[in-house]
């Protein structure tokens, strides 16, 4: 509240001027009565500057300590009047010359004020330093369906520019939304490949009609549940790529539809430890989880009318009854029923939907400081059959097993070294005539944090890969060095 004095003898005089006379005036001089004026109006000026500069100075300036009350007579009723730019109160007094300025009390922060933008980047080198990088036509080279920078011509190259901005509508809404500026196009120029198109990859609503937020429907384009680390972050991920074996399930993670997602609070209590604690979780996706996608895959139109269903649980144990104090073991799994229609490399869609069915479980034991993680499925998925010449429903099975340590203090910052083995046969529906993979691959690496910002990740592995294109047979087999800076922001 701004409370200003002034004298009121300026209006009364003004007032004065306007009234009729009832007697013969006295002579006047005209200058002096101008003057007078003159006066009077920059008085009032005065007056109303100070005015404006009290209210912006009450609305800069921070809350004070509100002091009691005062017990006044009643007045008149408030008015409202724009002082400043700001619509004030203006409270009058017939027995004081007293004004009294009220400024609106001001409501929550609007939603474009809750939003936030972060994200990260991942800049790599890989290098075949033995093996198979080039091959005569009809056999496999050294490829990895999860970078397309591993091949005998490449350098530095992006793997991923994330930009992802978030924030509350409401209590009840949040929003997500991330592109991706590392995505590669091709048929550029004669068929060259062209670098740095940006590609959406989330954009959903949350909405949670409970008020502790236990539950939430996700509508959008968001991750699928299937896979421990499909769902985790790969920002958050030791190993550079995801496995075949389990990526080949949702390849690139995402597609359109409708998520419900449950989480006991003894879940989310566990999980809040382990966040606190600094371990890499693969976010929170609920501890239960059911779906429906169109299942064609993520920017990809539907084309069989069809939906794909996927149900998720995982359930966190911590061990500290058994004196392991601080660990904790997560164990889950996952289904999945889809048909796809896989892209021809004649062009268009295969034109019969082919089964995708799949079953899956994980294991997660967090580092504290040795940890375990370890995943695998099973089911029947789109394959080229050379014999037909045609796309049929084939036996597919893979997964891995990583053994991780945690380090937090050194002379290089906190790092986490790593060893992973994984092992996948059967179709990849995200090539062009969903060719067939056989994956062995031993990789060890470390992954180490210099600076919060910064994160490196050098890797040596030994592969035995088929190439992702069925017109290419056998293994090809080769040792990769790889290495990866990522900065986060």
């Amino acid at each position: 509240m701004v409370m200003m004095r002034f004298s009121l003898a300026p209006l009364v005089l003004i007032a004065g001027l306007s009234q009729p006379a009832t007697a013969q005036p006295a002579p006047v001089d005209p200058a002096a009565t101008v003057a007078d004026m003159q006066r009077q109006i920059d008085e009032l000026k005065a007056m109303v500057a100070e005015l404006r500069a009290a209210v912006q100075g009450r609305a800069a300036a921070p809350p004070a300590a509100s002091a009691p009350p005062a017990v006044t007579a009643a007045a008149p009723p408030a008015t409202t009047a724009p002082v400043g730019g700001q619509a004030v109160q203006v409270a009058s007094a017939p027995a004081s010359d007293v004004i009294v300025f009220k400024t609106p009390a001001r409501r929550g922060k609007p939603w474009y004020e809750k939003l936030t933008l972060r994200g990260y980047t991942q800049m790599r080198v890989n290098e075949i330093i033995s093996g198979d990088a080039t091959a005569p036509a009809g056999v496999s080279r050294l490829r990895s369906i999860g970078d397309n920078g591993i091949s005998d011509r490449n350098n530095f190259s992006f793997r991923r520019i994330r930009l992802i901005l978030q924030g509350e509508l409401s209590d009840h809404v949040s929003l997500y939304l991330q592109p991706d500026f590392a995505t590669a196009v091709s048929n550029q120029s004669a068929g060259e490949r062209r670098e740095g198109f940006g590609q959406l990859r989330d954009a959903y609503v949350d909405i949670f009609p409970t008020d502790d937020r236990s539950l939430r429907l996700r509508l959008g384009q968001s991750k699928v549940p299937f896979g421990w680390e499909n769902l985790q972050s790969s920002s958050a991920r030791l190993a550079l790529d995801r496995t075949d074996g389990i990526n080949s399930a949702v390849p690139t993670e995402r597609d359109l539809g409708a998520v419900l997602f449950y989480t006991p609070p003894q879940v989310q209590q566990i999980w809040d430890r382990l966040v606190a604690d600094g371990q890499k979780l693969f976010g929170n996706y609920g501890a239960f989880g059911l779906a429906l996608y169109n299942g064609q895959g993520t920017n990809r139109a539907e084309t069989n009318n069809g939906l794909m269903f996927v149900a998720m649980g995982t359930w966190p144990f911590a061990l500290d009854g058994l004196g392991l104090d601080g660990q904790v073991l997560e164990v889950g799994g996952a289904i999945m029923r889809n048909t796809v229609q896989p892209e021809l490399r004649s062009g268009g869609v295969n034109p019969t939907a082919i089964t995708d069915n799949r079953v899956g479980v994980h294991a997660m034991l967090y580092p504290r400081p040795i940890g375990f993680q370890a995943e695998w499925n099973w089911g029947t998925g789109p394959q080229f059959d050379p014999a037909s010449q045609s796309i049929r429903a084939m036996p597919l099975t893979g997964g891995y097993v990583q053994a991780m340590g945690r380090v937090r203090h050194s002379p290089l910052g906190p790092f986490m070294p790593f060893a992973r083995w994984q092992y996948y046969r059967g179709g990849f529906k995200a090539g062009l005539n969903a060719p067939r993979l056989e994956t062995d691959e031993l990789e060890l690496g470390v992954e180490f944090q210099p600076a919060l910002p910064l994160e490196f990740t050098l890797s040596w592995g030994l592969a035995r890969r088929r190439e992702a294109d069925e017109r290419r047979q056998g293994q090809a087999e080769g040792q990769l060095l790889r290495a990866q800076v990522q900065w986060n922001y």
